[in-house]
């Protein structure tokens, strides 16, 4: 039955509810059973929407979309292995997050909803306003006050009413849910809509390695909403038959903000308080991830494991991956030098795959600043 269910009380809702939270205070997940036709793939334009009946939005007139998606996978040689690394950097608003704007913000629009609030470091911010301003949907988006300058441009000339609230990213967080309480939360954490389009990376990369399954996925985890998404795209692979088991799936931490790893290396019950700090890697610089236990348990299910890279070894990547012509922002580097980590142990070949996830422009203050000390 295609339903909102609650992981804590498990109560159900219908999916044309336009809620985003149980009554309880509870997250929602979704459950749903996607059709997936590798022949009816095949025939339709490259774009996320060729998984059409995977995503659960009821009429085609609802969609909000860029024709985004089905970015390219090409190799890359790290020490002489083979990683193939997905382009999600070349989204329309120069990150992953469009893949979950896209399919929440149509499904906004099914809702029949006309105003929504989102918290972001930049990024989901970025690809919410985006999609708001494709479909005609009042927008406001809380930041940290110390986002970059040039995400906060981008939102801005999207049309969208800016909030930039003092203090961390978790005062971001904590000031949007008080906003929530009287406006839709159109949240990449809160909100299950948005992994519905995240999934679809685990569709692309199933077909695109030509329908084969990788033996291992390197993620980055901060609110983990592309590892979730992955993860729920190839369960539902496994669930209707397509593939016989799942990937292992590495995902990736800074070491100057890893909650997630700290739990899952001391098989913790929940996500510990941390001392963060500051990190170049400031997408994915959550110390209170709403959906972190789901992250660990994830991770645990596919075989995999955590591992976290310094703010040099993030560094050491971007400057690497720049200088064969990918211009990517610090985060997308903390997921490359996590590659380039995992790799470094490696005792057989394996079929690995990975992501670039934001776009290098969205942080120009920090790349002159990478120049400036590097000369």
């Amino acid at each position: 039955m295609n339903q909102l269910i609650c992981t804590s009380c498990a109560k159900t809702y219908s999916l044309g509810e336009p809620i985003w939270q149980c009554t309880c205070g509870g997250l929602l997940d979704i459950q749903f059973k996607p059709l997936l036709d590798p022949e009816k793939f095949r025939q339709r334009n490259p774009s996320l929407w060729r998984y059409r009946e995977a995503i659960p939005i009821e009429n085609d007139a609802n969609i909000v979309s860029f024709n985004e998606g089905f970015t390219p996978l090409i190799p890359f040689q790290f020490d002489g292995t083979t990683v193939w690394v997905k382009q999600d950097y070349l989204f329309p608003t120069g990150s992953y997050k469009d893949r979950g704007a896209a399919v929440l913000i149509s499904k906004v629009r099914e809702l029949g909803i006309q105003s929504v609030v989102e918290d972001s470091s930049g990024n989901a911010g970025c690809a919410i306003a985006a999609y708001c301003a494709r479909a005609g949907i009042e927008c406001y988006i809380y930041v940290p006050g110390s986002t970059s300058p040039a995400k906060l441009a981008q939102i801005q000339m999207y049309g969208a009413k800016l909030k930039l609230i003092p203090g961390s990213r978790e005062d971001t967080a904590r000031a949007v849910l008080e906003a929530a309480q009287t406006h839709y939360y159109a949240s990449h954490s809160w909100n299950p809509f948005f992994f519905q389009g995240t999934k679809t990376f685990a569709y692309e990369v199933f077909e695109q390695l030509g329908w084969r399954i990788p033996d291992t996925i390197v993620l980055p985890a901060g609110n983990g909403t592309l590892l979730l998404g992955t993860a729920i795209g190839f369960n539902e692979l496994k669930t209707v038959g397509l593939i016989p088991h799942l990937p292992k799936i590495i995902a990736v931490q800074s070491e100057n903000c890893a909650p997630l790893f700290k739990a899952f290396q001391e098989n913790l019950q929940v996500i510990p308080p941390i001392n963060k700090l500051d990190t170049l890697a400031e997408g994915i610089a959550i110390a209170e991830p709403v959906r972190g236990m789901q992250i660990i348990t994830a991770v645990r299910q596919s075989g995999g494991y955590f591992l976290t890279v310094s703010d040099i070894e993030i560094e050491t990547s971007l400057k690497r991956l720049c200088r064969q012509g990918v211009y990517i922002e610090p985060t997308a580097a903390a997921t490359i030098a996590g590659v380039e980590k995992y790799i470094s142990n490696l005792t057989q070949d394996e079929l690995i795959v990975s992501v670039l996830t934001g776009h290098g422009l969205k942080s120009t203050e920090k790349m002159l600043k990478i120049l400036q000390h590097g000369e």
